[in-house]
């Protein structure tokens, strides 16, 4: 290797006299070189030379000085010589690599022991090894590589401390963020379950008064018990099978149970007539129920569309009917079906005549008012829907049990109504050991027998006897 110039020299030194780590604040601190030599004379030469290379110099005329000094001191590099008596320098650096493996180690030797620092290069973990006498360019050359060398690998060592601090850091991070992500997922879950439930038990008990209120109106106009649920079904199967989505078909059943609301205005030598038995002037005061029934509906935002089916249920097809004189298409298709399913109903029960008609009796009479009060398409689909029973829901499986078979669990196929018609509870209900007790209180006080119908999947495994 060919000597540095002077001027390459003292930008090397400078280098190396740049602090590895940092001392008191203001102050950088020298690398520290231990040199170890039984020579007095090689001492105060190697010292020398690296206090104008403004390195902190610290020596040892021995190993066992040196591992002295070691124990006390924090040491960057030892300079140590081969031969050395009681403990060589191969030995010294070797013991110092166990005890203290970040200091770098330079090992100075004779031409006459290079098979000897061969083996302690590749058993000491020596950095390098330089004969003597030694090149002094050659010598501070040497160690600043070695010293850089050092401070890269404390670097890359704290790097890499640093990161795995930083990835432990971010690993616990994360895995607090996914139990509060969880957690909140969780929260979110039950609150949603919560607003589901709230919102079902909403309509649930919306249904509920809405039938209740159909049933107080059936009390008030001694209709036949149920039949504005059974017009409501009716109308609700009707919109269906003509297209209507579930929303309309909903508004439909509705506007079945709470046809005939308007009517609790009316005075009761009226209520109890039938349309046919009716004077011009009350003929008049009757048909003005719906616009009553539309009045009381208003404020309740739900039943606005309801309210508007009411209305105009007295429409004609033909154009004659009340309150607008609406004709065929300009008549809204809900009204149109709930005067079908209305006047089947109402020619069974003596509401329009005061001869009661049979069923196929009452279907006859609509056929023939096809075109003229009836919706053609209506009456059609209406006589569909009686040719199959199934598309009028009936094909969920039930059977009919008597009030004192009733066991709490048992699910109702069918709303529960008194011989009168009121209504005690709601098709889907759930029986409990309670409601039980009411129904056959209610029943042993009416003296007649509640029709009771079970879904079959819910009544056998309470296994009733059969109803007389």
């Amino acid at each position: 290797m060919n000597a540095p110039d002077d001027t390459s020299l003292s930008l090397m030194e400078a280098r190396v006299s740049a602090p590895v780590s940092g001392g008191s604040e203001g102050t950088p601190k020298k690398p520290a070189i231990l040199v170890v030599d039984d020579e007095p004379s090689v001492l105060s030469a190697l010292r020398r030379m690296l206090h104008t290379a403004s390195y902190q110099v610290l020596t040892a005329n021995s190993g066992a000085a040196a591992l002295d000094v070691l124990a006390t001191q924090d040491v960057d590099l030892i300079i140590s010589d081969m031969r050395m008596p009681g403990m060589s320098g191969a030995e010294l650096l070797s013991r110092a690599q166990a005890l203290y493996p970040v200091t770098v180690r330079i090992l100075l030797t004779g031409y006459s022991e290079i098979e000897a620092v061969v083996q302690a290069v590749n058993e000491g973990g020596i950095y390098r090894y330089l004969n003597k006498p030694w090149d002094e360019h050659d010598l501070l050359l040497t160690i600043r590589q070695a010293l850089e060398q050092q401070r890269l690998r404390k670097e890359t060592a704290r790097l890499l401390a640093l990161t795995q601090q930083q990835n432990d850091e971010l690993a616990a991070f994360n895995a607090e963020l996914e139990a509060k992500v969880k957690s909140r997922t969780e929260e979110i879950r039950q609150t949603v379950m919560f607003l589901e439930d709230a919102q079902r038990d909403l309509r649930r008990n919306f249904m509920t008064m809405v039938q209740v209120g159909a049933s107080m109106i059936e009390l008030r106009c001694g209709a036949m018990g149920g039949e504005a649920h059974r017009v409501g079904q009716l109308a609700k199967h009707l919109g269906l099978a003509l297209g209507l989505d579930g929303l309309d078909a909903q508004d439909l059943y509705f506007a079945g149970l709470l046809h005939g609301i308007g009517k609790l205005s009316l005075p009761d030598e009226i209520l109890h007539k039938s349309i046919d038995r009716m004077t011009p002037a009350e003929a008049h005061t009757y048909y003005r129920h719906p616009l009553r029934a539309q009045m009381l509906l208003t404020p309740v935002a739900q039943l606005s569309q309801v309210a508007h089916i009411i209305l105009h249920q007295y429409e004609r097809f033909n154009g004659r009917g009340t309150p607008d004189g609406l004709a065929e298409g300009n008549i809204p298709l809900g009204s149109r079906i709930l005067a079908v399913a209305r006047d089947y109903e109402g020619l069974q029960s003596g509401a329009i005549a005061r001869e009661r008609l049979l069923p196929e009796q009452a279907v006859e009479l609509i056929k023939l008012q096809s075109g003229l009060r009836y919706d053609p398409q209506v009456v059609e689909q209406f006589l569909l829907l009686l040719n199959d029973p199934s598309m009028l829901g009936g094909s969920t499986l039930y059977r009919q049990v008597a009030s004192r078979d009733l066991v709490p669990g048992m699910r109702l196929a069918d709303d529960l109504r008194t011989s009168r018609g009121v209504l005690l509870m709601t098709k889907g209900s759930v029986v409990s050991d309670y409601q039980a007790s009411v129904v056959r209180r209610y029943e042993s006080q009416e003296g007649a027998p509640f029709k009771i119908f079970i879904e079959i999947a819910d009544a056998m495994p309470a296994a009733p006897q059969a109803s007389a």
